[in-house]
């Protein structure tokens, strides 16, 4: 560590009593309502004069901005709806985790991943007399199956 290393650590320790909280880097996504390109154009330019914003995209169509970047979604929203367009979050449907999510229709590619659907517990697979007498049909280990095999 050297000389140099102490003296920059107790300099620090001294000259700061409080230190900055460094920002995280974020993803936030707005649902804002937009007619057209221009109106993307204007969002877009709104939101990359933000402090922090690293890129922002801009789709008109499905009517989603996103920013990347050190940026809080509270800000990023206020300035969204300083355009005098309506903004909010990004929606998404909160979904619970599940230990074994292994029933048919519980995923959703809307959703973070992990989550899905609440189902309830999907009970154990069972052969009715019929299905079972077709599947023991064709089997090796029954000596008056099938001798056409």
């Amino acid at each position: 560590m050297g000389v140099e290393g102490t003296i920059d650590y107790i300099a620090d320790l001294i000259s700061s009593t409080k230190k900055k909280k460094k920002k995280q880097l974020n993803t936030v996504s707005l649902k804002v309502r937009m007619d057209c390109e221009g109106c993307g154009q204007r969002i877009k330019n709104v939101l990359s004069g933000l402090k922090g914003a690293k890129s922002v995209e801009v789709d008109w169509k499905i009517q989603k901005a996103t920013v990347y970047g050190f940026v809080e979604a509270k800000k990023v929203l206020k300035a969204a709806q300083a355009t005098g367009k309506k903004a909010e979050p990004w929606p998404y449907v909160p979904y619970e985790l599940m230990a074994h999510p292994y029933a048919s229709g519980v995923y959703d590619k809307k959703a973070p991943p992990n989550y899905v659907r609440g189902t309830d517990e999907p009970g154990v697979a069972t052969l009715n007399p019929v299905e079972e007498k077709y599947s023991l049909m064709f089997s090796d280990e029954n000596p008056h199956a099938c001798s056409i095999m």
